[in-house]
């Protein structure tokens, strides 16, 4: 059984996750980097599924590239350790908002992209 919040689109999550890191003094550019980093969408990419309403699974399924780093991403996030999330889809999806609260958190953005320097122009695409 797929869990519900698989059929929300992206755009509603995104717009609650922007809402929350402009609230704590972060940028949409940096919580962009943090998808970016992610899933391997770049400017244009993350533009088109939020203009197309993509849902959450798709938006995963379909990403890019998921960052192969991914599984450094440890801790708590809604009760439960991201590390031992049995259902792919659904720890990819805690991975994102364990990376959205540390950016809210205000952790510097190589900390939270796990070194990964490289990832700071992965979001930038020139119109």
């Amino acid at each position: 059984m797929t869990h519900r919040i698989f059929r929300s689109s992206f755009a509603s999550i995104y717009q609650l996750y922007v809402a929350k890191v402009e609230r704590k003094g972060r940028s949409k550019d940096e919580l962009d980097q943090v998808i970016g980093w992610l899933t391997g969408y770049d400017a244009a990419g993350l533009q088109r599924v939020l203009t197309d309403e993509t849902d959450l699974e798709s938006f995963f399924v379909e990403a890019p590239a998921f960052n192969p780093n991914s599984a450094l991403i440890t801790g708590v996030i809604c009760g439960y350790r991201v590390e031992e999330i049995e259902d792919p889809l659904m720890q990819r999806m805690r991975y994102l908002d364990k990376l959205v609260d540390e950016l809210a958190k205000g952790r510097k953005l190589e900390k939270i992209l796990r070194g990964d320097t490289v990832a700071a122009s992965v979001t930038r695409s020139e119109p």
